[in-house]
């Protein structure tokens, strides 16, 4: 199915990375992203709902603290905290720091911030 194609939805991402092998194998391992390489040789990515696409850049510097910071939706922040360390992330604030969401932040590969979040339980 193709992306939603709306105006004013977040489509693509460029991230930064001093290693793009590794980085784009750090989010495969920890969210299952699809890898793919383009036309022009250049490696690509798409979520896990093929709705938001992005490369990573080398040359740029890591958006090292947060100014712009992009969340990723997870089932479970704790599992996907230890399964980023497993692969090579740092964890820089660790769930509770945005009490009573459900959020933490990691630093990847190429020095990024990045934020996870979890959807709390529905009330039953």
């Amino acid at each position: 199915m193709p992306p939603t194609r709306t105006n004013g939805k977040i489509c693509y991402i460029e991230m930064p990375a001093g290693d793009i092998a590794r980085s784009a194998e750090f989010y495969k391992q920890v969210f299952g992203w699809n890898i793919r390489q383009r036309g022009d040789g250049s490696t690509s990515f798409d979520d896990t709902t093929g709705e938001v696409s992005g490369a990573w850049r080398l040359g740029r510097p890591p958006a090292g603290t947060p100014g712009l910071l992009i969340y990723v939706m997870v089932d479970s922040v704790e599992a996907s905290l230890k399964t980023i360390v497993a692969n090579g992330g740092e964890i820089v604030q660790p769930i509770g720091g945005d009490a009573p969401e459900i959020t933490a932040r990691f630093r990847d590969p190429g020095g990024n911030v990045v934020g996870l979040y979890q959807e709390p339980a529905k009330a039953k």
